[in-house]
């Protein structure tokens, strides 16, 4: 809704799921419309409200590519407004100094530099494998060639890669711009061909906790997919190539029809290296259980560019999660892009779920 006679869109940043994804959303769209917006009430249901520095960062990268003005732009601050200009193709750099996932930022950013009049290059600094937030490989692995479908072509190089609590990672993004996107149709969740996934560790800690969750995952999934090819390779990460300690795992299904759904999990002190790869192991197969095509990260991930794409877009997903219910609300408020959700109607995955979007197809008219 717009406040006063200003054109000024409000958000209310506590609504719903009420954290860092409304203002990611907001700022992303603020961008792409060329709406001033406001958001008040910044993760005013969380233990430390207002803006963390990552949440910050997300939003002075989309004022500098947008050419725009940002107030209230502090760490803990409750309210915000951006007031964007023109996007504009170029190289931004942006470091959350902490280990702010990498990830959330390029989930800011992307949208907007599709629509810039030519390339562009983000080098980013902080966290790649964070907890709360896509893992970096998440990204690469399973986002990119879902996100391609639409039209959507940026390359991701992990430089470093860098953990809780110190961060240091560092990717460079570039970035090609589009016409406009195109919808994407994920209807058939197919049936599972292979499963490969990477397990690593990083600075101080032994190969044999990667070999550890490896074995326990590829086990869990074995038992479940006896006919189908698991792979899931162990690794420790190159002296050089990290900073920090750290370890964690991501085991990727990929469908006959081409879906990707994907678990993870990161390590933690006290908590065993079984115990790690079990839980990645799980997470993937309560998702293929959903008999979705996309898992629930992705699930609401794809709002966004399914809001801004010429046409509509039908993807069959599990349970609606509150993430996807928050962009969708977003979405509404910044354009008029039209959502439905349904049942799919199958007796055997009753808690398949069919978003349906009309988009607005958002025209680059700098290209």
């Amino acid at each position: 809704m717009a406040s006063g006679d200003t054109g000024i869109v409000l958000i209310d940043g506590g609504a719903m799921e009420g954290g860092g994804q409304i203002l990611r959303m907001a700022s992303a769209l603020s961008a792409l419309t060329c709406t001033p917006v406001k958001v008040n009430n910044i993760r005013a249901g969380r233990s430390n409200p207002g803006l963390r520095p990552q949440h910050l960062c997300g939003l002075q990268l989309v004022r500098d590519l947008s050419a725009g003005q940002l107030i209230g732009g502090q760490v803990s601050s409750t309210d915000i407004t951006l007031k964007p200009a023109t996007i504009k193709a170029g190289s931004y750099q942006a470091d959350t100094k902490t280990a702010g996932s990498l990830g959330l930022l390029i989930q800011v950013s992307l949208p907007c530099l599709l629509y810039a009049p030519g390339p562009s290059q983000m080098t980013l600094k902080g966290g790649t494998n964070a907890e709360f937030a896509p893992q970096i490989d998440y990204t690469t692995t399973v986002f990119k060639p879902i996100a391609e479908k639409m039209g959507v072509q940026f390359e991701c190089d992990i430089k470093r890669r860098g953990y809780f609590p110190k961060g240091g990672g560092e990717v460079r993004v570039t970035t090609t711009p589009v016409k406009h996107l195109k919808p994407i149709e994920m209807m058939d969740p197919g049936h599972v061909t292979k499963i490969t996934g990477t397990a690593f560790v990083a600075g101080v800690l032994p190969i044999k906790m990667a070999q550890s969750m490896a074995r326990t995952a590829t086990d869990v999934l074995r038992r479940q997919y006896k006919d189908v090819n698991v792979r899931i390779d162990a690794i420790k990460e190159q002296q050089h190539a990290a900073v920090g300690n750290g370890s964690g795992i991501i085991v990727i299904a990929e469908t006959s029809t081409g879906c990707l759904l994907a678990g993870s999990s990161l390590g933690k002190r006290g908590v065993q290296a079984e115990e790690v790869g079990r839980q990645a192991a799980q997470m993937l197969l309560d998702s293929l259980q959903h008999g979705g095509c996309v898992d629930e990260h992705l699930q609401d991930q794809l709002i966004i560019f399914m809001a801004l794409a010429s046409g509509v877009s039908k993807i069959r997903c599990g349970p609606i999660t509150l993430h996807t219910e928050t962009a969708i609300h977003v979405a509404k408020q910044l354009t008029e892009a039209t959502f439905t959700i349904k049942s799919a109607d199958d007796s055997s995955a009753p808690e398949a779920q069919i978003i349906e979007c009309n988009g607005i197809g958002l025209q680059n008219k700098q290209l």
